[in-house]
């Protein structure tokens, strides 16, 4: 018998500057301290390209963004921010706080390739300094996913919706699997997210009052976290290596760049959870292997170690945040370079996130290393890779087998699972991404451990790969345009 919440209605379009995920705000702090003035590009790829949308439902789409005007933090998200979230300094949730939205200076729409039934590609370019447009991606995603299933395949309902997460959460519980939610980007829409998020949550109370070994750890949807009185989890996207190497000009070492302005904003301890595969894991390994500068923002002495500058001054202004030299700039006063400590990115950051390729080969590939690095504690596999119940339980054993401690960021599977109302058949989820194109007019590339996920002009491309000595790798499981199963299966 569904329950009764499934019947009340929710709101259309994206109503919480928090509805998004975390690591946008995570980056977004870091870009305003760092990077406040450089501009970037956006685009918009459907992976799924048979998945065509109609001019009802770019109309739609422009009237939703365009609401986005009128979506900003109010005093009690930021109470939940400086709760949830203590290490945000008090300077950027005062930005964050004053932050609005600018679609219509920021956001372009178009439709082209239309065919005689009224159904074409769908064009989305983001532009604009990246401090005020890098919270665009999340909700643009959601909505994009939200008038497809709204307006150009309707054949569905949300039947069984809060049922469906619930048994999952249940299965991943009773095998021991710590995981959390992470489907915002390509959720069906904002009713079955929360649909999905009571599931999840009925399956943890039930699992706490059975002593079950697993535990569901947070969402990244730092709404839905707050909303249920979960943790929001994440950490930082490719998003972040990638405009760093354009910014700088510099592929080759963007990864040790970023670790440096990650350290930089937010110190050690926290937001531990590093992402390999930007421009292949083999040469994030080697950066990761490198010592860290004693100097990571322009304070001096024992402050640098601080989490932000912002918590080293009496002020609350932004400018306590963009006033400060990028750490490749700051050395101590009167000194020729940086000083180094002792520990390695890798002592200090708790562990990996593996987002493409073989989860196989990624772990062997982690163990050898940290073996060569003479790290023996146990560090954390952060698995995100187009996850499923059966995957889940598939990694955690492997993991473990190599002394890791695993975790799962589980997000389609679990907010756009639908069959089709007329025949039960798979209703196929869309396969979406906004990534960067451009930084200070640079393009933006990605060199995944999966090369069907590899992005950017292919000159490019074939440059960086000789800088950073990548080598193309196809996982077989790894195709793009049915990672979550195709139209009509049984």
């Amino acid at each position: 018998m569904p329950y009764m919440e499934e019947r009340e209605e929710t709101p259309d379009g994206v109503f919480s500057i928090l509805d998004t995920d975390l690591y946008k705000l995570t980056m977004q702090c870091a870009i305003l301290k760092y990077f406040p003035n450089n501009v970037v590009e956006y685009a918009f790829t459907n992976r799924t390209p048979h998945m065509r949308f109609n001019t009802e439902a770019l109309i739609w789409l422009n009237i939703q963004v365009g609401k986005l005007v009128n979506v900003y933090a109010t005093p009690q998200e930021i109470d939940f921010l400086k709760s949830a979230c203590p290490y945000f300094p008090e300077a950027y949730l005062n930005y964050l706080l004053n932050f609005r939205f600018a679609p219509g200076e920021h956001i372009n729409f178009v439709l082209d390739n239309e065919d005689p039934s009224g159904f074409g590609d769908l064009h989305i370019s983001i532009k604009g300094r990246w401090v005020d447009t890098i919270l665009y991606e999340i909700p643009v995603l959601a909505l994009a996913s939200e008038i497809f299933f709204k307006y150009c395949h309707k054949d569905w309902n949300h039947d069984g919706q809060r049922e469906k997460a619930c048994a999952k959460g249940v299965t991943l519980l009773k095998e021991g699997c710590l995981f959390s939610e992470y489907g915002t980007r390509r959720r069906r829409d904002y009713r079955t997210h929360d649909l999905v998020m009571k599931g999840l949550t009925d399956a943890a109370k039930e699992g706490g009052r059975a002593g079950w070994p697993g535990k569901l750890t947070g969402t990244s949807n730092v709404h839905f976290a707050m909303k249920y009185g979960l943790s929001p989890v994440g950490t930082v996207a490719h998003e972040w290596y990638m405009g760093i190497a354009s910014i700088t000009d510099n592929y080759r070492d963007a990864n040790e760049y970023g670790l440096k302005y990650w350290l930089g904003c937010y110190g050690e301890g926290v937001l531990g959870i590093a992402l390999t595969d930007t421009f292949g894991s083999e040469n994030f390994f080697a950066a990761f292997s490198k010592t860290i500068p004693a100097v990571t923002t322009a304070m001096e002495g024992p402050v640098a170690t601080l989490p932000s500058a912002g918590n080293t001054t009496s002020r609350s202004d932004t400018g306590s945040l963009t006033q400060v030299h990028p750490p490749l700039d700051a050395p101590l006063r009167g000194q020729g370079k940086a000083q180094h400590s002792s520990k390695t990115y890798a002592q200090v950051f708790a562990g990996i996130r593996q987002d493409s390729g073989d989860p196989i080969r990624y772990v062997k590939m982690a163990r050898q290393f940290y073996d060569s690095q003479g790290i023996s504690d146990k560090k954390a596999i952060v698995f995100s890779d187009s996850l499923n119940v059966d995957r889940c339980i598939e990694y955690k054993k492997l993991a473990e087998s190599d002394g890791f401690s695993p975790s799962f960021g589980i997000g389609t599977f679990l907010t756009n699972d639908f069959m089709r109302a007329s025949d039960n058949a798979k209703s196929a989820p869309l396969n979406v991404v906004i990534k960067l194109v451009s930084a200070d007019g640079r393009p933006c590339i990605k060199l995944s451990d999966d090369v069907g996920k590899n992005m950017g002009s292919s000159d490019l491309v074939r440059r960086v790969k000789n800088e950073v000595d990548y080598t193309d790798r196809e996982w077989a499981e790894g195709d793009e345009s049915r990672r979550w199963g195709e139209e009509g299966d049984k």
